[in-house]
């Protein structure tokens, strides 16, 4: 069985870790969490340990942790200079 306190504890520390490392540039390792968050979640809905209404406000800050991590892999992608984006182009080419 599932300790849901524990896994309160844990979904906080994982979105908590997420904005941090996400704010340093590191958009993986915030991925990373964003799905840690997500698993947490899923075992804690099916438990029964989150009400229906507390469920909107789950889901509200995961939703909210992927934008974020999806904002920051697009900023990272931007200032590479979309490096795939010649070779995909490329490739249409042929």
């Amino acid at each position: 069985m599932a300790d849901t306190d524990l896994l309160f504890k844990f979904f906080d520390s994982y979105e908590a870790e997420a904005k941090r490392v996400t704010g340093e540039g590191l958009i993986l390792p915030a991925y990373d969490y964003v799905l840690k968050c997500s698993h947490t979640f899923n075992v804690l809905d099916a438990r029964g340990a989150i009400s229906v209404t507390e469920r909107t406000g789950f889901i509200s800050r995961v939703r909210n942790l992927a934008r974020l991590v999806a904002q920051g892999y697009l900023k990272q992608r931007e200032e590479m200079d979309y490096p795939l984006k010649s070779k995909a182009a490329a490739c249409e080419k042929e």
